[in-house]
């Protein structure tokens, strides 16, 4: 076991961890090309599941990771699997609806559905500091997502007609992600996380096969953009997650951490550079005091 006391980066290993953070938001931004040209987000997450599972089953080959599950295993994998397909299918949702920054901030919430599902499923007491994150966070989020609809200029009413159902989504992925995390660590904690991911990612595109298949099968791009952001998204996530199970453990350097949550940012550049969505500087500001929050309660000793 490593000491869970936070040590000081490399360089090498923060240089790593930011290119993860890169690499998730730069996917966002390639499946909102995808979706804009034709791709339906069942097709998405299907792709981008299914060879991030073939990757990493690749990975337990190569390592020869012994697959031994217990009966607590083999019923809280199924679950955490549906988890995140669901998660998968809502972000992807989201994103299709708003920009891409925004549901990426709403979905950063998911600590404080943590903590809320730790509660209720295990009678965990929130930790104070994620108490006084709460309500900071929240004036972030209601900052970013321009709650009362001022920065757009429709008011409230006309504002969230339009981004109410994008926002819905991008809640439902940080609640099931959340709960997904609750059992993660609780029923699943001591398997290998190759093993996890591979299982998890294996479960989300059969999921995603099934949704497509109820939509009249998987619906490809209809342009040449709409094929580079489907293979862009899938190139992305796979890589992402590739590097995480393999660079990661070598360097000590946790999969999850805080550092990652810039992702937000990244998300919001790319955004704006390549598909030129824009947010007013307040909610700039909101989404700066999100990840500013996220990256603390990640940072968290112990």
């Amino acid at each position: 076991m490593q000491n869970p006391t936070p040590a000081a980066l490399s360089t090498t290993a923060f240089a790593t961890l930011l290119l993860i953070a890169f690499m998730m938001g730069a996917n966002h931004v390639a499946a909102r090309l995808a979706f804009d040209h034709g791709v339906s987000v069942a097709t998405a997450v299907a792709f981008r599941s299914g060879v991030t599972a073939l990757v990493v089953a690749g990975i337990l080959i190569a390592y020869r990771v012994p697959v031994a599950l217990q009966a607590r295993h083999r019923k809280a994998l199924p679950a955490i699997g549906l988890l995140v397909g669901v998660q998968s299918l809502c972000l992807y949702a989201s994103v299709a609806r708003l920009p891409v920054a925004l549901a990426l901030l709403a979905f950063n919430t998911y600590p404080l559905w943590t903590a809320l599902w730790a509660r209720i499923v295990y009678g965990q007491r929130p930790q104070p500091r994620v108490l006084r994150a709460m309500p900071v966070m929240l004036l972030g989020l209601a900052l970013a997502l321009d709650v009362f609809g001022a920065a757009s200029g429709l008011g409230a009413s006309g504002h969230w007609a339009k981004i109410g159902v994008g926002v819905a989504f991008a809640l439902a992925a940080a609640a099931t992600f959340g709960l997904a995390l609750v059992l993660t660590q609780h029923e699943t904690g001591a398997l290998d996380g190759r093993l996890r991911t591979a299982s998890t990612m294996a479960i989300v595109s059969v999921m995603a096969l099934a949704g497509a298949a109820t939509q009249g099968g998987l619906s490809l791009p209809t342009a040449p953009i709409g094929w580079w952001g489907l293979l862009g998204l899938t190139f992305l996530y796979g890589t992402a997650f590739t590097i995480m199970f393999t660079v990661l453990p070598r360097l000590g350097v946790v999969g999850n951490s805080a550092i990652m949550n810039i992702e937000p940012i990244f998300a919001l550049v790319l955004a704006w550079a390549i598909l030129g969505q824009a947010i007013a500087p307040v909610q700039v500001a909101g989404g700066l005091v999100v990840v500013a929050t996220v990256m603390w309660l990640g940072l968290r000793k112990g």
